[in-house]
């Protein structure tokens, strides 16, 4: 292939115009307490905050890195031993990735000259550093570590399939990193078998592989028995939850990536499984246990102390004694009474009453929080993987006209149960209501897009259901900033997102091709189909940038067109590379069907008649032509006209190309306000972290967006005060540093407390032991050893400052967190900034 050049210029750094900084990185908790910290790092220099974090806490390898000197030679020990340690340099990440990519690209012939494949390398590296890309987090995980330094580790029992001499060999993989794993997304089949290849145990050593190395899985469970159908062997079948509940303990012991977040994990079930009920409602009524443990704990530690502290009575001399029976202890009494109201058990009374004879004064109850990485959520189940029902057209028709749907068995196919369609359907509004979970994957729908019919349905998804394929499948996931092609003007710059779009669907190619997989099925299917999974983020900014409402037939117009370009100019790309390389594996079997679905593509594009499509009960809703822009209209069907033309003599090198993925931790790499294709979840956001430490994200667009609609830079500022605050305590009403200094507050404190704000979604974030330290609490402020170790202890109270007080001093030092009633600001721009959630204590509208 040829690879152009847009971004970089041959012969000078791939970072030229891109300056970098020595930074550092620290994250912390809202008590203050340091959960992580990496000093003198090199980064981009226009990278937030909350980038350099992501890039050093997540994505810096941590050891076995060669280290160099200041002089940029290789430094070793007494031995002549390298010295190891961890990556400091961004640029070490990039090249290690953008090297690995040439590397394999280059052995395996996707480029027509070295030339090619240094511009290649030159404009991945740009376009890291620039924040317009980013694969998946399993490339920044894995990718590029043996290439780069060598390092291997033990082979995890993964497979690949060796095309060096084009015969397509499966084979095992030597090491961890060699061929690295860097797919995000898998969907695994499992069978009604309980210890065989492909079964229930199986399945958990898979998934344990995955999520190893970061990625996530998914699986459709359906082909497991109920409750109670009856076993080859005799007895009875456990039931499907049984091994869910396993699947669900495994995944939370193991995590994706080893510590740094819960398992990706999906779970899928057909609508007439015999076990469809309990599915639905499992998370449900697990975080009502989740309620019951928090309720429970804090009532039961408060009356058990209530209890044993009436046992100690005081005489009228002042004389202390422990009186346990309730008939000379009216207090005690009265404890127990309102214990056993709150239905606090019998044995934990009789517990308090005999610590109280033997003198004790305190009941050791451990006290339960809704916290999602704490002891509640940790000891209840299915919390580790998103729950989703597989919904046919035939049960919306039973909905539709208020009929029956039929439960049926797995071991003969004979009807379990039959259930009224439309409860059953209530019943999965009410558990995603109430739990976010199960989520809904429309089949038919689904398989009437399917490029690959011939070879079986899609039965399952990925964790977050962007990728739909066949059974022990992969797909390696990238994302494009689509702000970053956004021209001051207000125009898309289409050449440079076409230019991305093209190189991108070369790096996941390649990335296909140098991959190992956790199984063998797995392994070969990936090399069969080649599925992958480019995307875009930042949708949502760029409407709100362009000052047009995210819930608007405009928006929809513009959205339809980018997706369009991007999955068309992927199609496009995929077809010259089956005109070099060939086409997937599976691909002349499934020609019709496949180029069935582009030309359905191409027709949305072109806004035909529902008359035109092939094989859709349901049409798609096409682009708007008298909404759409005209250049990028003209850019969504050109890509299409020739992804079809192309393919039709060529074929494609891959089964699918794209899938807009949720980004969330690659978003924040890349500094996007908007994730996937969502609109922003709130303008200030608070993002906690998996493993400790928290973020705030302030939405980057208010700025430009404000500009667009023809404020005035003094009137943007007002704005942008009233949303995020000052960051200042200086000036502040009720709260500031006169008032503060009156109350023991000296200047070391004071300036604390200022570099706390930047992170503090509330001013009382600032007042912590972590920010102020044990010694000022308790020498300037006066405060003991019980009032720091109490969680509800509420120093702003402590220090006389009143409700009133502090969301004063919130509003003006951390801002509103809305644009509603911020001044200047017209009514009739109001829906521009409209977000998932209400915005702030004041935001009503979303």
């Amino acid at each position: 292939m040829k690879v152009s050049r847009r971004f970089t210029v041959k012969g000078k750094s791939p970072y030229e115009g891109i300056p970098f900084a020595r930074r550092s990185s620290e994250i912390r908790n809202p008590n203050g307490s340091l959960v992580f910290e990496a000093p003198d790092i090199d980064v981009p220099e226009r990278w937030s905050q909350v980038a350099v974090d992501i890039l050093a806490q997540k994505y810096f390898r941590k050891a076995g890195v060669p280290q160099t000197g200041a002089d940029g030679r290789p430094l070793t020990d007494d031995g002549g031993n390298p010295v190891l340690g961890g990556e400091t340099d961004a640029r070490q990440v990039f090249h290690r990735l953008a090297g690995c990519w040439r590397h394999w690209g280059e052995e395996y012939g996707y480029f027509d000259t070295p030339e090619d494949a240094q511009a290649f390398a030159d404009e991945l590296c740009h376009m890291l550093a620039a924040q317009h890309a980013a694969p998946n987090s399993p490339q920044w995980f894995n990718t590029g570590l043996h290439f780069a330094y060598g390092i291997t580790g033990p082979a995890q029992g993964h497979w690949f399939v060796d095309d060096s001499g084009g015969q397509g060999k499966l084979m095992k993989s030597r090491n961890a990193y060699e061929r690295p794993q860097p797919h995000a997304c898998f969907i695994q089949a499992v069978t009604d078998d309980l210890v065989n290849e492909g079964g229930i145990m199986d399945l958990w050593t898979r998934e344990a592989r995955l999520f190893k190395y970061g990625s996530g899985t998914g699986s459709n469970f359906s082909a497991l028995r109920g409750e109670n159908e009856p076993l080859s062997g005799g007895g009875k079948s456990s039931g499907l939850m049984s091994f869910l509940r396993i699947g669900d303990r495994a995944a939370g012991a193991i995590k994706s990536g080893g510590t740094t977040r819960r398992a990706a994990k999906m779970v899928c079930l057909d609508l007439d499984h015999p076990d469809i009920e309990q599915f639905v409602s499992w998370k449900v009524h697990e975080e009502q246990k989740v309620a019951a443990l928090v309720t429970g704990s804090r009532q039961l530690r408060r009356h058990l102390a209530a209890v044993l502290d009436s046992c100690h009575v005081r005489d009228a001399q002042g004389n202390e004694t422990v009186v346990v029976v309730p008939r000379d202890n009216e207090k005690l009494h009265r404890a127990l009474l309102e214990a056993r109201a709150a239905c606090v058990p019998e044995m934990y009374l009789q517990r308090a009453l005999q610590l109280a004879q033997q003198g004790h004064r305190a009941y050791d109850v451990p006290e339960y929080t809704t916290d999602w990485d704490g002891e509640a959520y940790n000891s209840v189940a299915g919390q580790n993987s998103n729950n989703s029902v597989r919904v046919p057209n035939d049960f919306l028709r039973a909905v539709e006209a208020g009929g029956k749907w039929r439960l049926v068995r797995r071991t003969d196919r004979s009807v379990e149960k039959e259930l009224d369609a439309r409860e059953l359907w209530d019943r999965i509004a009410y558990a995603a209501w109430a739990c976010a979970d199960p989520g809904v994957q429309f089949d038919t729908t689904i398989n009437e897009w399917h490029t690959c019919p011939e070879d079986g349905r899609i039965h399952a998804s990925n964790p977050c259901s962007e990728y739909m394929f066949l059974d022990d499948t992969a797909c390696n996931l990238a994302s494009i900033n689509l702000t970053s092609f956004l021209r001051d003007d207000g125009g898309f710059d289409l050449d440079g997102y076409r230019h991305a779009v093209r190189l991108w669907t070369v790096v996941l190619e390649i990335s296909v091709l140098m991959a190992s997989f956790p199984s063998q099925s797995i392994a070969q299917r990936s090399y069969d189909y080649r599925t992958l999974g480019l995307g875009y983020a930042n949708l949502g900014t760029v409407l709100m940038r362009l000052g047009i409402p995210y819930a608007s037939p405009k928006a929809y117009a513009i959205a339809g067109a980018l997706s369009a370009v991007l999955c068309g100019e992927a199609y496009a790309t995929s077809a010259e590379m089956a005109k070099e390389l060939g086409a997937f594996p599976r691909y002349p079997k499934n020609r019709e069907a496949m180029l069935r679905v582009i030309r359905n593509h191409r027709r949305a594009a072109y806004n035909s008649s529902q008359s035109e499509y092939e094989g859709l009960s349901i049409p798609p809703v096409g682009i708007d032509p008298q909404l759409c822009p005209g250049e990028l209209l003209e850019a969504a069907r050109e890509c299409w006209d020739r992804a079809l033309h192309l393919g039709e003599k060529h074929g494609y090198r891959n089964a699918q190309v794209t899938c807009i993925a949720p980004t969330g931790t690659i978003g924040l790499l890349m500094d996007c306000d908007t994730t996937g294709v969502e609109p922003d979840f709130a303008l200030v956001k608070f993002k906690k972290l998996a493993g400790g430490g928290y973020f705030k994200i302030a939405n980057q667009s208010l700025p430009p967006a404000l500009a667009k609609l023809g404020y005035s830079p003094s009137q943007i500022e007002d704005v942008l005060v009233y949303v995020a605050g000052h960051r200042t305590f200086v000036g502040a009403p009720a709260i500031n540093h006169e008032t503060l200094s009156q109350r023991g507050f000296d200047e070391p404190a004071l300036q604390r407390l200022e570099q706390a704000l930047d992170a503090a979604f509330d001013v009382g974030f600032a007042f912590n032991r972590g920010i102020l330290g044990e010694q000022f609490l308790k020498t300037n402020l006066g405060l003991t050893d019980a009032q720091l170790a109490d969680w509800s202890f509420d120093l702003l109270k402590h220090l006389g400052f009143g409700k009133a007080d502090v969301q004063a001093a919130n509003d003006y030092v951390c801002g509103t967190m809305t644009v509603e009633g911020a001044p200047h600001l017209k009514e009739a721009h109001l829906p521009v900034f409209d977000c998932a959630n209400r915005c702030g204590r004041k935001g009503q509208r979303f």
